[in-house]
């Protein structure tokens, strides 16, 4: 069964920093791009961050480039947010497509082209 399962949420101070994982499971993991998705309610849902199947290639939006890391390994996708903002507080979503490493990842559209959505987890950002 494909399952993709979020950690490391909760409540941070401004500044500070947080760890996040996705899980991958049932599914080849390093074929599969990986999102970071974030929302917040009443808003669209924002692209944050993605990595390619190899690892290759990493976006960010630009309101977290210099502050927010994403890495990966064989199972897990890490999101690693330092110096982090109140309006970074969201539902995070971590996301998977089926995508050869040549042809990227993608942070556009929402996350429309995304497959597989892991059950989303709250950071709150605190001032």
């Amino acid at each position: 069964q494909f399952q993709l399962v979020e950690s490391g949420g909760g409540l941070v101070q401004s500044g500070g920093s947080l760890r996040r994982s996705c899980t991958g499971s049932g599914f080849t993991f390093d074929h599969y791009a990986i999102g970071w998705f974030r929302q917040v309610p009443g808003k669209e849902r924002e692209g944050v961050s993605c990595i390619s199947s190899s690892g290759g290639t990493r976006r960010y939006v630009d309101s977290v480039k210099g502050r927010f890391t994403i890495s990966r390994d064989s199972a897990k996708v890490y999101l690693q947010m330092n110096n982090v903002e109140p309006d970074d507080t969201a539902v995070y979503y971590c996301a998977a497509v089926f995508r050869a490493a040549e042809a990227g990842c993608l942070l556009g559209q929402s996350g429309r082209r995304y497959d597989y959505w892991g059950q989303g987890t709250q950071v709150t950002v605190s001032s």
